[in-house]
């Protein structure tokens, strides 16, 4: 199959634009697929990402130096030069090609400072010490990178890209039986999750544990204009508290929603007990409210239980600061506890043939 090298071209601009379009010439001759600042506008820390990425996807990388060091980046360092160090740290087949004669080019294409002229000077001993070659106007470097880049192909084969139709139909099965595999696999991985605690949750209470809160309330008796605040606690399962909450949270729900649940389950479990004590038998018993501290170790716990998450905002997924939503996992649990089960007959009981036995209880009529 005939394949096509995506090669990055990386050096100054403006003084070099016909050497450039030399190059470029070169590689299109060479059926290569080339790749440089052409293609970006202003650099950026955010430009420079994209460019890493081109990099990554090029086959080869080739240096173009002569009078210029080039703009600088962030880090002190010229763009060029960054491009050069990204491509050798990724392991970038690279060739070098390097003005041979420096002095003799214009002004106007030359460093114009001396920090320049030193920064150009250790790049070019960088480069050296890999494959580089040398040359002096725009056709001896078209030349020099046709020669160089077919000996680095031979020596060094990459990937390269080949067009679609000429895929065989064998390669093609093949490789959609690996695609369609993978898609099973991460299916299977999706239901896994969906359906799964999250891995090291079974540290954690659960389920039917049990946990102890601390809540007020606020007695009103009779014969008082103002209101007495209580303390006291309760036992409940982890269970019991998600059952509470979960219903309001299938898209999301905010902590004041969440809190205001928890309260009223707080009421509901307690409030008979509290009416038996003979001293609030008279009184009226309001604003029942769980500890805050209690609130916060029950989200903590339902997050780290992996039922529940913090809803986001948008297609950038920001966390929606106090808003709360059920995973695909916390939906699970909830159906399974709060979802009624089939309704089933009841099986007749069977009855067992037997006489009735004589005594007590025969009855006998005179």
């Amino acid at each position: 199959m005939e394949k096509r090298y995506q090669v990055f071209v990386s050096s100054t601009y403006r003084d070099l634009e016909l050497e450039r379009q030399e190059v470029m010439h070169a590689l299109l001759e060479l059926d290569c697929i080339p790749s440089g600042m052409e293609l970006f506008g202003a650099a950026d820390e955010s430009q420079w990402e994209v460019i890493k990425g081109v990099i990554d996807e090029c086959d080869y990388y080739i240096l173009i130096l002569a009078g210029r060091y080039g703009s600088i980046g962030p880090d002190g360092l010229s763009y060029t030069e960054m491009e050069y160090h990204y491509a050798t740290s990724i392991g970038k087949p690279t060739i070098a090609f390097l003005h041979d004669d420096i002095g003799s080019i214009v002004s106007d294409k030359s460093e114009p400072t001396p920090e320049g002229r030193e920064k150009l000077a250790t790049l070019r001993k960088l480069a050296q010490q890999k494959t580089c070659t040398v040359w002096r106007t725009p056709g001896d470097l078209g030349g020099a990178v046709s020669r160089s880049l077919v000996r680095l192909i031979k020596r060094k084969p990459a990937v390269g890209w080949v067009r679609g139709d000429q895929l065989s139909s064998r390669e093609a099965a093949e490789e959609l039986l690996a695609l369609r595999l993978q898609v099973e696999d991460l299916k299977s991985e999706l239901e896994r999750v969906r359906i799964s605690p999250p891995k090291g949750a079974e540290k954690f209470a659960s389920g039917e544990d049990l946990v102890e809160l601390t809540f007020s309330f606020q007695v009103h008796k009779i014969d008082r204009f103002d209101f007495q605040t209580m303390e006291s606690s309760y036992i409940v399962s982890w269970d019991e508290i998600f059952s509470c909450i979960a219903p309001i949270m299938m898209h999301e729900a905010s902590e004041e929603q969440m809190s205001n649940y928890l309260n009223r389950l707080t009421f509901d479990e307690n409030i008979e007990e509290l009416r038996a004590i003979p001293e609030y038998a008279n009184a009226e018993l309001q604003a029942f409210k769980l500890e805050e501290r209690e609130f916060h170790t029950i989200k903590i716990q339902l997050r780290a239980l992996g039922l529940i998450t913090p809803s986001v905002i948008g297609r950038a997924e920001r966390i929606k600061p106090g808003w709360w939503s059920l995973t695909a996992y916390g939906d699970e649990v909830m159906t399974r506890l709060l979802a009624l089960p089939r309704y089933k007959e009841p099986e007749p009981i069977p009855v067992e043939n037997s006489k009735e036995p004589a005594g007590d209880s025969a009855v006998s009529i005179v």
